[in-house]
């Protein structure tokens, strides 16, 4: 069976139409280029998500060219003016520095970045699912179940087991925490505009405020959860506070990885988003990570140096990937994580000095020249 194939050349294609795919290509339609959107799936595109934009996350979307207080004032989110972390009978909290956050629905969000792509003029291939890619002079032939599609440069913004990154050769790499995520939304009041991690033994439970009648709950652990009720037995002081509250439609399971890729260029080819590695969700990161990720490579595109976004996406790792590894040993070790709660405890601006470090407020030398390993480290020493 043969396809049409486009007879035009588009500057950039991108496959996946996730946040990450989204963003780059409204990045991408901000620097004049002509942009190529392909997804399998139909629009709105729903991950399981903590669905909780942090302070930095705002401010990449900002350079985007989303007008926030627009853009949100119709549409219902909830304020996020900080992390609460919450263990066994200790309790430690830090404000944003520098304005709050903003706790949303992934779906509303995918509809937000798609609405503004489209709005740039990007050509959007629904239900297209790449079937493989053939290298062809100076340009890459994306063949679909469909169509097949010509373009300079070619994005894989595929997930964790981008297809792309398999064709491309840029599959090594190094893989330091796999853990399962399980989201389930709650109707109820929140009773905070903290985000609140609850800690122990079992994981973690976030809990993000979403508007003003609901609440997004993840749970993470290293084993699986067979249902969001199962999962939240092991937390009796959310059980407390959920205890008027009615699920909000089926839970959805996903896959967290910490994991950095040697490469995440070659020749006209890039990734972006969790395709170009991942930091774990304990550092509720992800979307601000992706968002500069896409600000980034749409500025090489622009400058046909793919190599200055190999650069940039190492700098642009490198904070994430030091807090994942730094808050994962508290997930590991119970005594770290009882002697860390406690000292934060007690010493509620040394967490506000960390939660500055983390959204990148403070330098990361702060904790010293190792970071926070370092620190973790010296906390479960003594």
């Amino acid at each position: 069976m043969s396809f049409r194939t486009t007879s035009t050349q588009s500057d950039v294609a991108i496959v996946g139409a996730g946040p990450a795919g989204l963003s780059c290509a409204i990045a991408a339609a901000n620097q004049g280029l002509q942009v190529e959107l392909i997804d399998a799936m139909q629009p709105g595109i729903d991950k399981a998500c903590g669905e909780g934009l942090m302070p930095g996350s705002l401010t990449a979307l900002a350079a985007l060219g989303f007008d926030l207080n627009q853009d949100l004032s119709q549409i219902e989110t909830a304020l996020l003016r900080g992390v609460r972390f919450l263990g066994d009978q200790v309790t430690t909290e830090a404000r944003f520095p520098a304005g709050p956050g903003r706790g949303i629905r992934r779906t509303i969000l995918h509809q937000l970045l798609l609405g503004r792509a489209m709005a740039l003029g990007v050509r959007c291939h629904w239900q297209n699912s790449v079937q493989g890619i053939t290298q062809a002079d100076d340009s890459t032939l994306i063949c679909t179940n469909r169509q097949t599609l010509r373009t300079r440069y070619l994005i894989g913004a595929d997930g964790h087991q981008s297809r792309i990154a398999k064709w491309a050769g840029l599959e090594k790499s190094s893989t330091h925490s796999r853990r399962i995520g399980l989201r389930q939304h709650y109707t109820i009041t929140p009773w905070t505009d903290l985000v609140e991690v609850y800690w122990n033994d079992h994981g973690q439970a976030y809990v993000t405020p979403i508007s003003s009648s609901e609440v997004c709950v993840a749970f993470i652990s290293n084993t699986k959860f067979p249902s969001s009720v199962e999962a939240l037995k092991h937390f009796p002081a959310l059980v407390q506070r959920l205890a008027s509250a009615q699920p909000n439609g089926a839970p959805r399971g996903s896959i967290t990885l910490g994991r950095r890729l040697h490469h995440v260029t070659t020749s006209n080819i890039a990734l972006v988003g969790d395709a170009s590695g991942a930091v774990d969700a304990v550092t509720g990161e992800g979307m601000a990570l992706c968002f500069r990720q896409a600000a980034a490579l749409a500025s090489a595109l622009k400058a046909n140096n793919l190599a200055a976004y190999q650069y940039a996406h190492r700098g642009l790792q490198r904070l994430p990937s030091l807090m994942s590894r730094s808050l994962l040993l508290m997930d590991r070790y119970p005594r770290l994580r009882a002697r860390t709660l406690h000292t934060f405890e007690r010493n509620p601006k040394l967490f506000s000095s960390l939660l500055r470090v983390h959204i990148g407020h403070s330098p990361m030398n702060f904790f010293g020249a190792d970071g926070l390993l370092a620190t973790g480290l010296h906390i479960l020493a003594n």
